[in-house]
């Protein structure tokens, strides 16, 4: 028998950033519970900020019946000189069974104990309390806060429980709050519990008092709002989907209200509006006509007939924080960017302030300029000189997010070449996974001496990454040192680079940074990760090569014939003992015809083409492969023509080599 089931933890106010990073696990975490207890069903979930709540309409009202296998020690283990073993009389204890009992089935090929029983199905209504008390103490918010002398803990206090198992109530208690057939409705609206009869009535009267339990309904309607607001103002919401789904989060019932601020403000970089309004307020930016404009969006989350207090208030604070970025912006421009303040900003224990920082970073940049042949290295070095001067300002001290942004727009405001400020401005990038790239090589060969003095300057003092832990984002910055360097497509020896700056740094292994830093290739392609080990098998460190050998895997993989071409190759490279084979060929001592023909074809192959037209031409040998395989004996008694034969094999396996290992990949 099926039936509804309706589970309501009743909160105060969740915050929004800690629900939103559990919430791709929270469903998982039920489903999981739900199939531990064999009571596997289809569910919804909702949250707002006041309570999460799963939803059954097909609920079983009773486990099945299943039955349990018991496998014991084998025959000559349960039993010594005809008695029962120790290990025997464990396995009487677990299942409750006689020595007269006692039953034997062979089971891969050996008799061992063994007995099966039925285990009778538990009533649902039995069994929810502990799976959900189950269900609350897997949820990782991060923080979470102790109430009643400390002693529940959760991400905020648990302040009602309904727990309806089709109309009846589940009677049980969690944290100290049993269920009830009661839930609240709105703040707005009323402060009281209200009570229900029914599922049916708990969401009917949700409905009716400003509660919008599901989630993807009040997204739809934020965006209808927005959508009004542009057509009626003829204007454009900024999207931003991190910013939804916070104010999605945090409220019940949502109103997108427009407002205004001061013209006089549009004076401030549009950097600075927007993030002030954003992080401090979350509002949405607005533009009209393509450019930005002097107005904002709120979500509320009143319900009321006025919303104009709601706006002229949200006005009030946001012209404050407006008129102190006014203040720190133009206390900037009078001091100018001082790169001599990066003195008493301390960067790292043991790694100096963050002028040294920058001073290291600029004997990356010349190491880069002459990989890169970049011509304009003092422009490059006074972009690296200036790169971090907005560190000290007092708009960054008070925005954090905006370093880089704040620098561009001070070293415009002071005259500074284009291709400087562009280099200060784009020095972060890639910041995340999806980030857009440096636009130019100039701003490229910026970005990474910031990127690899991070790396080389934490590696010296074994700040490396172990394990999931990573909290001075290396692993980020070892990515973003691999995409930069592959979007620019110069050849990047990454081993020869390491070893020529190391000596800047404190005495450590440079291999050990060279490994993380190829291994990072890994998250990088979505495909078989063999390819990946194939390729750093090759024991190439140019960044540029593997990716490209890299990629020629990857596309000749799909090719209808890939899998035969594998097979021999595999074949070819399985043969290769050790690296200490003859690499002369003695066209004298071919004396099949096979070996013939396939020496002549590979002599056709121009060993330094790409990754990919090597593999090719590579792959066209299959043919006079497999017939020299069929066809020659390469074992022979005459060790000259053995060897000989073992040459031709080995020199095929070599050129392969350059790109990737075939005996790393497997299909």
């Amino acid at each position: 028998m099926e039936t509804k089931l309706l589970i309501e933890i009743g909160v105060e106010e969740l915050p929004a950033i800690p629900l939103l990073k559990e919430l791709p696990n929270i469903s998982t975490k039920w489903s999981k519970i739900l199939d531990e207890y064999g009571l596997k069903s289809d569910f919804s979930f909702f949250y707002t900020p006041r309570r999460l709540v799963l939803y059954h309409t097909k609920f079983l009202q009773k486990q099945k019946n299943h039955k349990a296998e018991f496998i014991g020690a084998p025959r000559d283990v349960a039993f010594k000189d005809g008695k029962l073993s120790q290990a025997g009389l464990s396995f009487l204890k677990k299942t409750g069974l006689s020595e007269a009992e006692l039953c034997f089935k062979e089971i891969k090929g050996k008799e061992v104990l063994y007995y099966e029983k039925e285990i009778q199905g538990k009533e649902s209504k039995e069994l929810l309390e502990e799976m959900i008390k189950k269900f609350i103490s897997c949820l990782n918010f991060g923080k979470s806060m102790r109430w009643k002398d400390n002693s529940f803990e959760f991400i905020r206090p648990i302040r009602s429980l309904a727990v309806l198992l089709g109309d009846d109530l589940v009677d049980m208690s969690i944290y100290g709050v049993k269920s009830a057939k009661t839930s609240f409705v709105h703040r707005s609206v009323s402060y009281e519990a209200f009570a229900f009869e029914d599922c049916d009535e708990y969401f009917k009267i949700l409905q009716e008092n400003f509660v919008i339990l599901n989630q993807d309904e009040r997204r739809k309607k934020i965006l209808d709002d927005f959508k009004k607001l542009e057509e009626k103002y003829k204007i454009k919401i900024k999207e931003d989907s991190e910013l939804l789904d916070e104010v999605v989060a945090i409220t019940e019932y949502p109103s997108a209200l427009i407002g205004n601020f001061e013209k006089e403000f549009l004076s401030l970089p549009s950097e600075v509006i927007i993030n002030s309004m954003r992080e401090n307020q979350r509002y949405f930016s607005v533009f009209k006509d393509g450019a930005f404009h002097n107005s904002f969006v709120v979500v509320s989350n009143a319900v009321c007939d006025d919303y104009n207090f709601i706006i002229n208030g949200n006005e009030r604070v946001l012209r404050a924080r407006l008129s102190d970025a006014m203040f720190f912006y133009e206390n900037d421009l009078k001091n100018k960017l001082q790169v001599q303040n990066l003195k008493k900003i301390s960067y790292f224990e043991g790694l100096g302030t963050m002028y040294d920082k920058v001073q290291r970073e600029k004997n990356l940049a010349k190491e880069l300029c002459q990989i890169y042949k970049e011509c304009k290295l003092d422009d490059v070095l006074s972009a690296v000189e200036y790169s971090k001067a907005d560190l000290s300002t007092q708009m960054v001290y008070e925005f954090t997010d905006l370093q880089g942004i704040m620098g561009y727009h001070y070293a415009k405001k002071e005259g500074f070449k284009d291709e400087i400020c562009l280099a200060i401005l784009e020095q972060y990038l890639p910041k995340s996974e999806n980030d857009i790239l440096p636009s130019t090589q100039f701003s490229s060969i910026v970005a990474l001496a910031n990127k690899f003095d991070t790396l080389l300057s934490l590696f010296s003092i074994n700040k490396i990454p172990s394990g999931t832990k990573d909290p001075y984002a290396l692993r980020r910055a070892a990515i973003g040192v691999l995409k930069i360097i592959i979007n620019l497509n110069i050849n990047f020896k990454l081993d020869e680079f390491l070893q020529k700056v190391a000596p800047n740094y404190k005495n450590f292994d440079t291999k050990t940074l060279l490994t993380f830093i190829l291994e990072r290739l890994y998250s990088l392609y979505n495909a078989n990760a063999s390819f990946i080990k194939a390729a750093l098998s090759s024991k190439s460190t140019d960044i540029v090569h593997l990716n490209s050998s890299i990629n020629a895997l990857i596309k000749l993989s799909k090719d209808e014939n890939f899998n035969s071409y594998f097979d021999t190759f595999k074949r070819l490279a399985n043969i290769i003992k050790n690296e200490n084979t003859q690499l002369n060929i003695d066209e004298n001592l071919l004396l099949e015809k096979e070996e013939k023909d396939l020496f002549a074809s590979f002599k056709k192959c121009k060993l330094d083409n790409s990754p990919y037209e090597l593999l090719k031409e590579l792959f066209e040998l299959k043919e006079p492969i497999d017939k020299f395989f069929d066809n020659v004996m390469i074992n022979v008694d005459d060790e000259k023509i053995k060897k000989n034969r073992q040459a031709l094999i080995f020199n095929i396996y070599k050129s392969f080599l350059t790109v990737a290992d075939i005996k790393e990949i497997s299909l």
